[in-house]
């Protein structure tokens, strides 16, 4: 694996409140890949090792219908992250993640990620708290869909 510069997209929610010197310390845990529009990243209920993170390009994250529909759940462009969950336990992906726009992604797989947590504990714990605030904030927003979609299927007005 070689260094790959990560300051570019120090915006991200993942590198929130990290040293310019913290992120750099980071590069040599991310493999850089492109890939080509309309390749899929990976597929709901396929086991999952990777978090990736969005250098360019947009990715759509879908979910499977029962009727056999996709269904859209959010567009990811640059600087967003995707695949969270996957470095914090080995449950299968929640989703599908496929690529609308060329894009170069930013890998990092769970045992490294572990290593690193363990090896460098300060600054793994601010990855680890980056990561939970990403995770809640999704929570938080489809929950706010649910009770939307709820209040739609019960015949109410979203108070």
């Amino acid at each position: 694996m070689s260094d790959i510069n990560l300051l570019p997209l120090k915006a991200s929610a993942l590198f929130v409140g990290m040293s310019e010197a913290e992120i750099g310390s980071l590069s040599g845990l991310f493999e850089e890949k492109p890939v080509p529009a309309g390749k899929t990243v990976f597929i709901e209920n396929m086991p999952g090792e990777s978090l990736y993170l969005i250098r360019e390009g947009t990715i759509r994250i879908s979910k499977m219908l029962a009727e056999g529909d996709e269904q859209t759940l959010v567009v990811l462009a640059a600087e967003d992250t995707f695949g969270e969950m996957a470095v914090l336990d080995s449950a299968p992906r929640s989703a599908t993640a496929r690529v609308i726009e060329d894009a170069r992604l930013l890998s990092i797989g769970r045992t490294p990620f572990e290593r690193f947590c363990d090896s460098h504990p300060a600054l793994g714990l601010k990855l680890l708290r980056n990561l939970s605030r990403i995770l809640a904030r999704r929570v938080r927003e489809e929950h706010e869909d649910f009770r939307a979609l709820l209040n739609l299927a019960l015949g109410r007005k979203e108070s």
